[in-house]
């Protein structure tokens, strides 16, 4: 059998672009190493969720009296928290699997290689191998976690994402290197637990692709809960000790600190090895696969989507790359699009979530822009709630009053970015968002008036 398609990888890509093509009408098959939904589903953004929510509710019992609740003799199993993480990964990953099954997928499990004329080789676990054919290959392997040089990971005393992901005995100190997402999300779960946390970062703010003004919110919060926040600190030295590990820092802060545990979150990889057949070369640029715009690399027949082709590296972009990929290749007349507009979110508290461009990247570009903000504690469904940190900005074009950027730190702003970045795909206008009624009493109310406020027409401010 020839397929009409061969995806490798299982992720938010790989299966997305699978089932599009499948819906198609596409004979289709798809080749995950380890199981559907790939690192995103089984080991990044739905586990880390689950842990999240898990502190989420701890904190919120914690705190019950501010609601006139009161709860005694609360604790937790930390054991029992990562299995729900590990039980809600499963549900999840077995989900795909039945959508491969309707949707007529062929699902493999193995490691796919592309070999000449686009056959895939699939080596199972126990080294058993079957050689399956294909007109077009889709290349969506994802990333894996950067290390540490030397230091190695043994998923106790040193960990990337996915070990800490699987561990049953928390530590009781933590120190993590990078405050990007990944870092930041990790740090409030496991200061929330009781750990205490040493975040470090070597640029000048935690979460540093976000707007100044946001991150520094965030960096205030994490300190007044007890998370030690080191910005413009490099790491000079790491060892494993027989306690745990000692790491030595300098610039803004110079010090040694020791802790059980040394968590890596510094970025990702491309996940290229053993991907193709010796002998057959790609492209790349800077180490990921390089697509032109039909997404396809320099081999014929074979494209790529989602983070194997470089930032950002979101699963939500991936998913959106995997359709643009398939309906450039089997719809007629589509020509796919590069993604350009997205938006970013971090799940730790407060939330953070943007979309389009900040208000420092506008002024480097020499763009004329308003500013408007509004704060979460004007708000009376935050009020309401107890959420009052935070507040949400949004960048505006002064000429056409355009929606260039919005930025939201506070509860819920992962939800509330939605329309923002609908805003920005429609190019639409201050005053087309102000006519449009926003209930009330609703946390979506805060953007309407932070729109307001670019024009100085905010009402509770």
């Amino acid at each position: 059998m020839i397929y009409d398609l061969i995806v490798i990888g299982g992720g938010p890509a790989g299966y997305v672009g699978a089932i599009r093509a499948a819906q198609l009408g596409k004979k289709v098959a798809c080749v995950e190493m380890e199981r559907a939904g790939g690192t995103c589903l089984n080991w990044g953004c739905i586990p880390t969720k689950s842990l999240i929510k898990n502190a989420e509710v701890y904190e919120l019992i914690k705190h019950a009296e501010e609601f006139g609740i009161t709860v005694k003799d609360v604790s937790f199993d930390f054991a029992k928290v990562m299995l729900r993480s590990r039980g809600v990964a499963d549900k999840m990953a077995k989900g795909i699997e039945f959508l491969f099954k309707s949707k007529k997928v062929d699902y493999f499990v193995g490691k796919g290689t592309v070999g000449k004329d686009k056959k895939v080789v699939v080596r199972s676990a126990d080294g058993k191998e079957q050689i399956l054919e294909a007109k077009n290959v889709l290349l969506a392997t994802g990333t894996t976690p950067r290390h540490l040089p030397g230091l190695k990971v043994d998923g106790e005393k040193v960990m990337t994402s996915r070990e800490a992901l699987a561990i049953q005995k928390q530590p009781k100190s933590l120190v993590i290197i990078g405050a990007g997402a990944i870092g930041v999300e990790f740090a409030y779960f496991f200061n929330a637990f009781g750990t205490k946390v040493t975040l470090v970062e070597m640029l000048p703010q935690i979460l540093p692709q976000e707007d100044a003004e946001v991150a520094d919110v965030v960096a205030k919060s994490f300190i007044k809960h007890g998370i030690e926040v080191f910005t413009e600190t490099k790491v000079e030295k790491t060892e494993v000790t027989a306690t745990g590990v000692k790491v030595t820092l300098s610039g803004k802060e110079s010090k040694t600190i020791e802790a059980d545990s040394l968590l890596i979150a510094i970025g990702v990889q491309p996940n290229l090895d053993g991907l193709l057949a010796t002998g057959l070369n790609v492209d790349l640029e800077k180490g990921y696969l390089k697509t032109d715009a039909n997404y396809q690399t320099s081999i014929p027949g074979v494209y790529a989507a989602g983070d194997i082709i470089g930032p950002p590296w979101l699963a939500h972009v991936a998913s959106h790359e995997a359709v643009e990929a398939i309906e450039g290749l089997f719809v007629a007349g589509k020509k796919p699009h590069k993604v350009t507009i997205f938006p970013g979110c971090t799940y730790c508290h407060p939330q953070v979530a943007s979309v389009g461009i900040t208000e420092k990247k506008a002024k480097e570009q020499g763009l004329k822009i308003k500013v408007g903000k509004f704060p979460y504690r004007a708000s009376g469904r935050a009020v309401a709630s107890g959420d009052v940190e935070g507040f949400v900005k949004v960048i505006v074009g002064e000429k056409h009053g355009e929606i260039l950027g919005a930025h939201i730190v506070g509860a819920e702003a992962t939800e509330l970015i939605a329309e923002m970045g609908l805003a920005i795909t429609l190019e639409a206008t201050v005053d087309e968002i102000l006519s449009t009624i926003h209930a009330h009493p609703t946390l979506s109310e805060m953007v309407m008036e932070a729109v307001a406020a670019a024009k100085g027409e905010a009402i509770h401010i």
